[in-house]
């Protein structure tokens, strides 16, 4: 029993030395040693391989992005359009010690690491992988790869790859450009992508602008936006930003960046309240719409557009703009009732007001909204300037020295024949519009035919100095090329033109003929390239002596004609007043020595598709050019000369012409009329039905021809046998009535 109890405990004794034995020979240092470093290998070869195999990729779509940036003259902000509230800024535009202040708040070994932490990446996969989410402690570097390149899904693949293309980004790029980089596309919270979107969101100012505290402060801000966000923050969230703004102001002065007695004299800068962005209501839409289609003419097309980047700073005056638009409010807006009137549901307003030494557009108005009525009534060219184009039949007859049928040369002194329906004569294509209220002046000067607006006097000019004369004349003060025939109705402007349009024109002839172009645009500039602005003044489109004549002549329909409405004692005026066929348009296009300001209503239907009278706006019969457009045109000026101005026209060579009366009048003038002095300027005439004819005043001193039996209207380009052109009058009376007689 005693060797067979020693046997079997042998036998266990064995056995159990066999498995400890076997246990540490499994386990000895040197295999777990080898098996580390074969781990350590297979993970560099892994890495190595990953090195190789991932490329920097393109930027993200996302990143790419940016806002474009409207700017009033005096570089406050008007709007921002695009997906993405950015504007990328170079670092020079940022100050150094902002600068800084990004590096010790994010990445303190930033300018001397190799654009990776290895701890830190290692703790985020940990992190993700134990489903703790994101973590921060990413280099400068990273983050910018996260940002520009990548994605911000918190994965595996995601944070390997951000480490292996941050390496050979820091290889590759210059540290500063990776900064730039990291500061463009960090997001800072109210929607503000990039350091300068940033610095307006929360500062009101541009980046190059930005105080150290308040860098430090945006920098702080990047851990944690939302949170951090001084305006929303809780006590919590104060209290953390606080500390990391001191945080980050302690290591600058850690880096020498910053000086120790500095940092202790400085205060945390809180920032400004949100504001929402600058939408296009209002005219900020009409405004912005202007500035594209300038920068499509010079040449940025909508693709580059729609990409972003632009700083794109307008001719438009802040303070005038706001003044033009409380003058429409004031003059006209306030006095319609769009709700329970039709007809005034279907007045549109618009103005162009440029300076005419220069062409620059310093206001502007487009309607309602920009988010209510889509077409800008400022430069849309669907509507007929009607008689505020007669000027341009005066510049034609004095720039080419025409001469009357009876070969009396023209001037402001000439006489004409001021009968109504009166053919013309020498022209191929038959015309005898009507005066307004069918009225005949008899024998009546250049100047007084002006101040009236006498159809039948610039008819006959117009033939005088032939139709293409005056067409060619037109063109090269700024007329548009459009619908434009050479017949004899274009004196009652029957093109097409726009506020912009006639701003221009006007503009010219107040710049003493030589040629101002409107243009709105005063800057448009890229990181990689600016657009070449407008040059708005140009040669001489006219003499000087043929434009200093119309004005004098213009002058003359301010003080004693139809546009009287516009007289000021605060400051010099020269205008013209038109109203379209069927009253449809009503115009005034005026200047001072300073500014040339354009205002046209416009008789639109609902549907925005057909034109309709103007006659019954505001209950008060006939929205003629010398009424709602010439008011709102003289408060305007008014306003935008700072309550006035002692500039005078300066003239030349003014005294021209030979008086004479081109030819006997076909039917007998009146044998009276009231003096100069005492008839009156244009009035309205009671409210009426816009579907029933115009009644008209006619004065009381000189009643009109009977007209028993109307002409039938035709089209001005043919070339009928007794045709009724439509008429521009000097008050602005519907051109037109229901049964085609012709009214002013």
């Amino acid at each position: 029993m005693g060797r067979a109890d020693a046997r079997r405990g042998q036998g266990r004794g064995a056995r159990r030395a066999g498995r400890s034995g076997g246990i540490r020979g499994l386990f000895t240092w040197r295999k777990l040693l080898g098996t580390f470093f074969g781990f350590c290998l297979l993970v560099m070869g892994a890495f190595v391989a990953l090195y190789v195999y991932v490329d920097v990729p393109a930027a993200n779509a996302t990143a790419k992005k940016q806002s474009n940036v409207y700017k009033y003259s005096d570089g406050t902000l008007l709007a921002r359009t695009g997906e993405v509230n950015r504007e990328i800024v170079d670092l020079s535009a940022v100050p150094k010690d902002v600068q800084h202040a990004f590096v010790a708040a994010e990445n303190k070994s930033f300018y001397q690491d190799q654009g990776v932490d290895l701890k830190g990446t290692a703790r985020g996969v940990f992190n993700t992988l134990s489903g703790k989410g994101k973590q921060g402690g990413s280099t400068i570097t990273q983050q910018y790869v996260k940002n520009y390149y990548l994605t911000q899904d918190p994965t595996v693949s995601r944070k390997l790859k951000e480490l292996v293309i941050s390496l050979k980004v820091d290889q590759k790029m210059k540290k500063n450009e990776i900064l730039a980089g990291y500061m463009n596309t960090a997001y800072y919270g109210r929607g503000a992508s990039g350091i300068q979107a940033a610095a307006q969101a929360y500062y009101g100012v541009d980046a190059k602008d930005l105080d150290l505290s308040q860098g430090a402060y945006l920098a702080s801000l990047l851990q944690a936006p939302s949170q951090y966000d001084w305006a929303v923050a809780s006590p919590t969230g104060k209290k953390l930003v606080s500390e990391r703004w001191a945080y980050t102001l302690d290591n600058m002065v850690e880096k020498d960046w910053l000086d120790s007695s500095m940092r202790a004299a400085m205060k945390f800068t809180v920032p400004q309240e949100p504001k929402a962005a600058p939408g296009m209501e209002g005219q900020t839409g009409y405004l912005v719409e202007a500035a594209d289609e300038e920068l499509e003419r010079q040449g940025v097309s909508e693709e580059a557009r729609v990409a972003g980047g632009w700083t794109i700073t307008l001719n438009i005056d802040k303070k005038r703009q706001q003044e033009l638009e409380k003058a429409v409010d004031r003059q006209l807006e306030s006095k319609l009732d769009r709700e329970g009137n039709k007809i005034d549901a279907t007045v549109q307003a618009g103005a162009t007001s440029v300076d005419p030494k220069n062409g620059e557009v310093v206001a502007l108005y487009g309607g309602v909204s920009a988010t209510e009525h889509w077409v800008s009534n400022a430069t849309r060219r669907d509507y007929q300037p009607a008689s505020t184009f007669k000027p341009l039949v005066l510049a034609s007859a004095l720039e080419n020295e025409s001469r009357t049928q009876d070969g009396k040369l023209i001037g402001l002194d000439t006489v004409y024949d001021g009968t109504t329906r009166r053919p013309v004569v020498g022209s191929d294509i038959p015309f005898k519009p009507q005066n307004e209220d069918d009225r005949s002046y008899g024998d009546i000067s250049v100047q007084r035919a002006m101040d009236r607006s006498v159809n039948s006097v610039f008819a006959q000019m117009v033939v005088d100095v032939t139709p293409s004369a005056v067409k060619r004349t037109a063109l090269e003060l700024g007329m548009p090329d459009k619908g434009f025939p050479a017949v004899p109705a274009i004196t009652l402007g029957t093109m097409n033109a726009s506020t912009w349009d006639m701003a221009g024109v006007f503009a010219t002839l107040d710049n003493h003929g030589k040629k101002a172009t409107p243009h709105i645009i005063k800057s448009a500039e890229h990181r990689d390239r600016a657009a070449e602005p407008v040059d708005g003044t140009g040669g001489q489109a006219i003499s000087r002596k043929t434009a200093d004549t119309v004005t004098r002549a213009l002058t003359g329909v301010v003080d004693n004609g139809s546009g009287h409405e516009a007289d000021s004692p605060a400051f010099d005026a020269a205008g013209k007043t038109g109203t379209s066929e069927n009253n449809k348009a009503a115009w005034f296009a005026g200047y001072t020595p300073e500014l040339s300001t354009v205002v046209a209503l416009y008789g639109e239907a609902k549907d925005g598709g057909t034109q309709v009278t103007l006659t019954g706006t505001a209950s008060s019969g006939r929205a003629n050019g010398g009424g709602f457009p010439a008011k709102i045109w003289a408060d305007y000026t008014l306003a935008a000369l700072d309550g006035g101005s002692p500039a005078t026209f300066d003239l030349e060579d003014v005294e021209r012409g030979e008086s004479g009366v081109t030819q006997a009048p076909t039917t007998p003038p009146p044998t009276t009329e009231p003096p100069e002095e005492t008839e009156p300027p244009e009035t309205d005439p009671p409210t009426q039905s816009p579907t029933e004819p115009p009644v008209t005043e006619s004065p009381t001193t000189e009643p009109p021809p009977t007209q028993t039996t109307p002409p039938t209207p035709t089209d001005p380009t043919t070339e009928p046998t007794d045709p009724v052109d439509p008429v521009d009058p000097p008050g602005e009376r519907p051109v037109r009535d229901e049964n085609g007689l012709p009214g002013q």
